[in-house]
């Protein structure tokens, strides 16, 4: 029997499960090419990385070539290996960007501070206006009662 046949044989089910776990075996390898990136903090498969070195006998062109491995590293696509060095180049070009950022950052701080007295300046002055404005309210509060004791007089005078 032909392996073709065994695929016209297959029940509809099936090939829709055997389908959907070859979609995720796929997505899965891709999940993994895509994350790495600078030094690794753990495997996908959730295994630890160590730092791995290889002997003379596997690579005679770099003796001693230094990986980031998974402790459960197998040649399946599911696990890291990566060269020490590159790992330690995007970690360094990652570690520059956001110097880079931090520095861009630190140059507004000066215009930031100016910005903070300018505002402190204006609560300053609004704090004393507000003050006068207080005692300005009061004194005309005190007015308004005096007057209004002064009209109930001259209603007591006029009306009486």
């Amino acid at each position: 029997m032909s392996p073709f046949a065994c695929l016209l044989q297959m029940d509809p089910a099936e090939e829709r499960r055997d389908t959907k776990r070859h979609q995720e075996n796929c997505n899965m390898l891709g999940y993994v090419a895509d994350s790495e990136y600078g030094i690794p903090r753990r495997c996908p498969c959730g295994g630890r990385i160590i730092d791995e070195v290889c002997g003379k006998e596997e690579y005679d062109t770099h003796p001693g070539k230094r990986f980031f491995s998974c402790i459960n590293y197998e040649a399946d696509g599911f696990h890291y290996r990566q060269p020490w060095v590159i790992g330690v180049q995007e970690e360094i070009e990652h570690l520059r960007k956001r110097v880079e950022e931090a520095d861009e950052v630190i140059k507004l701080v000066p215009n930031l501070n100016k910005q903070i007295e300018s505002v402190e300046a204006q609560v300053k002055r609004l704090s004393l206006l507000l003050d006068h404005l207080t005692g300005d309210v009061y004194n005309l509060t005190g007015d308004v009662y005096n007057l209004t004791v002064q009209i109930a007089n001259l209603e007591k005078v006029c009306f009486e």
